[in-house]
């Protein structure tokens, strides 16, 4: 079972990721989806991907969950059944969760490429990062700064929020392991602590609300 890394984050919040190695028939052992769920999984054309849908529910097995235990509101958020709070991520080979007593919690894993240089400027103000050393410092660092603002995006999930407009990210150095962000929308300002990691090729992000 390749449960690839755990982070106890605080006596109330977990991380859990995943690192996806099994066949999809191997990762269906024992998981039973809702209807709801096994309608998303069959419209997957990609075995990556329902292999990925597969593991979360793994990794929600960890903490005692199963999958009658998620339901999804109607902006796509999920939740858990007794209240608390919870945030799912997938990207190629890893899958991750973090689920939270108390906080409204994000995770974002994202693979580090190239490609984040073309649609930096959709997201982020370029400008901000003329100092960093070199290109593959620029790819890392504009990762973390999508994954910091997808997982923001995930906590807030509201129509209409702008990753270059609503949501700010404080800088930070690559040798840093967190940072603060800032969502402001409709005049209403929230705040929250993210968190960063690096790990073969990839970045996860995770932020929990202040």
């Amino acid at each position: 079972m390749p449960l690839y890394k755990t982070i106890t984050v605080n006596v109330s919040t977990k991380v859990l990721i995943w690192k996806v190695e099994e066949s999809e028939s191997q990762l269906s052992e024992g998981v039973v989806l809702t209807p709801h769920c096994q309608k998303r999984m069959m419209g997957m054309k990609s075995e990556l991907h329902r292999r990925g849908f597969l593991s979360i529910r793994h990794l929600m097995a960890i903490e005692g969950y199963v999958d009658h235990d998620l339901f999804y509101d109607e902006a796509g958020k999920p939740h858990l059944t007794d209240g608390k709070f919870i945030s799912i991520t997938h990207s190629h080979e890893f899958t991750g969760i973090i689920i939270s007593d108390t906080k409204e919690v994000g995770i974002d894993i994202e693979m580090q490429r190239d490609k984040i240089l073309r649609i930096a400027n959709k997201y982020t103000p370029l400008e901000e990062y003329k100092t960093v050393a070199n290109a593959d410092a620029l790819v890392r660092k504009l990762t973390i700064v999508w994954g910091a603002k997808e997982s923001l995006y995930k906590i807030y999930a509201q129509h209409g929020l702008s990753f270059l407009h609503h949501i700010d990210i404080t800088d930070f150095s690559l040798s840093d392991s967190e940072t603060t962000g800032t969502i402001l929308y409709k005049g209403k300002t929230s705040h929250y602590n993210i968190i960063f990691l690096e790990f073969e090729g990839y970045t996860c992000v995770y932020a929990i609300k202040n």
